[in-house]
């Protein structure tokens, strides 16, 4: 018999965050530029406006914001590239020639997937402090 508490777990192996960061997915049949749902380290979620197949190869462009220095005050971002395929693509209802698509980073550095859990987990440990209080 399955527990209820234990249904309604997150299963993924990598946390998500939703936010929104720029990126561009470069596809055989032209450039999509858009912005991220959510992101974790293994994949990220956003809308485009035309159909992807399911298992097609993307290259992926993102702008990571990164923390502000403290001298300068100005925040800078980390761009990363990497490969990517289409887990998932569903036609948003009611919006002409919107998908959501899921997407999995293949080809990534470690370096890169490292940004990109230190960015979501800076959040997500903001959130928990936020809720201890």
């Amino acid at each position: 018999m399955v527990n209820p508490q234990q249904s309604n777990r997150e299963r993924r192996e990598h946390p998500r965050l939703q936010n929104n960061i720029p990126i561009k997915l470069i596809h055989d049949d032209g450039d999509i530029v858009t912005e991220t749902a959510n992101i974790s380290r293994s994949g990220i979620y956003c809308k485009v406006n035309k159909f992807l197949n399911p298992m097609a190869k993307l290259k992926i462009n993102l702008l990571i914001p990164l923390r502000k220095t403290t001298k300068t005050g100005k925040s800078t971002t980390r761009k990363i590239s990497c490969m990517g395929a289409v887990v998932r693509s569903e036609s948003v209802g009611g919006i002409e020639e919107a998908y959501n698509v899921a997407i999995f980073f293949q080809d990534i550095s470690k370096r890169d997937s490292d940004h990109i859990a230190d960015y979501v987990n800076s959040f997500l440990e903001g959130d928990d402090k936020k809720n201890q209080v």
